[in-house]
């Protein structure tokens, strides 16, 4: 049986892992494309389109979770409004190098190696840096060299810092061409680069994140959907699925730990990673059990994390209720 062109069964696995993904997404602040790119890779679609419809899914999300994350005040305009414009050019290049290679025919193996390093840097980056003492002082020390550079013009930041403009531009661009080349929004490298980079608290890099998100997901599937790179039978019903997800999500950063964050945001990375390097070695030595173990990694990482901020919100909610008790009582 199919339904708007896909079968049944696919149909609704895409919704739930819309839901799983828009969980993610409004608590992370990324699009989901870092799963949801590899995700179609793993289940044979090629390149260009996984790349396309992944970004496609980052814009039609991130406007949901960007209005939450907007209640909450933890959104810095400014600093989403450079990383905007330094993002979009960025995105046009990385396009450009993905059909390029695609024109060689190394496109779907380059994507992928390139996947499977970014994930597993920043994911064990991350993980160290949430399980040791001294990761605050080196996010503080990095911080202050991005900071040190005084490049006029300076803009105000929330928490409190000011940065170059200049500088942040380059960063965005960086993370821009990235962005295009892989089909993400960038926010798996984004997160990180504002917490580490510019000194950004970790609830306000996230809602800003989600901000420019917008439109540099915006851009990418425009530039994806011109060259006929972008499936609506695999975007809409993620998107149907990621609606309720993404508020959830973007309420549950109000509840959580910052570190808690970090640990959840790097196991999603490095399951990723793993995935992705799974369904090569499938591939490459014609072993059906890597295949199979990459979608489970996929799609297993992402109902486990999701279902581990719901609880850890629950958690908090039931700790508070305690001493809201209390002031009551008093």
């Amino acid at each position: 049986m199919e339904l708007f062109g896909i079968a049944a069964g696919q149909l609704g696995l895409f919704i739930s892992f819309g839901l799983l993904i828009g969980t993610l997404f409004g608590f992370f602040g990324m699009g989901g494309s870092f799963l949801v790119t590899p995700a179609l890779l793993v289940m044979g679609y090629d390149s260009t389109t996984a790349v396309g419809s992944g970004l496609a899914f980052v814009f039609g999300t991130s406007v949901i979770a960007a209005l939450r994350h907007r209640d909450h005040g933890q959104v810095d305009y400014k600093l989403g409004l450079m990383f905007i414009v330094g993002m979009t050019a960025g995105i046009e290049v990385g396009k450009g190098v993905v059909y390029y290679l695609k024109a060689l025919g190394f496109a779907d193996l380059v994507v992928s190696i390139s996947y499977i390093g970014l994930l597993a840097i920043v994911g064990l980056l991350m993980l160290r840096d949430a399980r040791t003492e001294s990761s605050d002082d080196d996010g503080s020390a990095l911080a202050e060299k991005f900071q040190s550079i005084k490049i006029p013009p300076m803009v105000s930041i929330k928490g409190g810092t000011k940065v170059s403009l200049w500088v942040t531009l380059a960063m965005a661009f960086a993370i821009g061409i990235l962005s295009g080349f892989l089909g993400v929004g960038g926010g798996f490298l984004l997160m990180p680069a504002m917490m580490y980079g510019l000194g950004v608290p970790a609830a306000v890099a996230v809602g800003t994140d989600v901000f420019q998100i917008t439109a540099s997901g915006a851009f990418g599937a425009f530039t994806y959907a011109q060259s006929g790179a972008l499936d609506l039978t695999i975007v809409l019903p993620l998107l149907a699925g990621s609606a309720m997800g993404a508020r959830i999500g973007a309420g549950a950063t109000a509840l959580v730990n910052e570190d808690d964050i970090t640990e959840y945001f790097a196991a999603m990375l490095l399951a990723g990673s793993a995935a992705v390097a799974s369904r090569n070695l499938g591939n490459a030595y014609d072993m059906g059990v890597f295949n199979q173990l990459s979608k489970v990694l996929i799609f297993g990482s992402a109902l486990l994390v999701s279902g581990a901020v719901i609880w850890a919100s629950i958690q908090s909610i039931r700790e508070d209720e305690p001493a809201e008790s209390v002031h009551a009582a008093d």
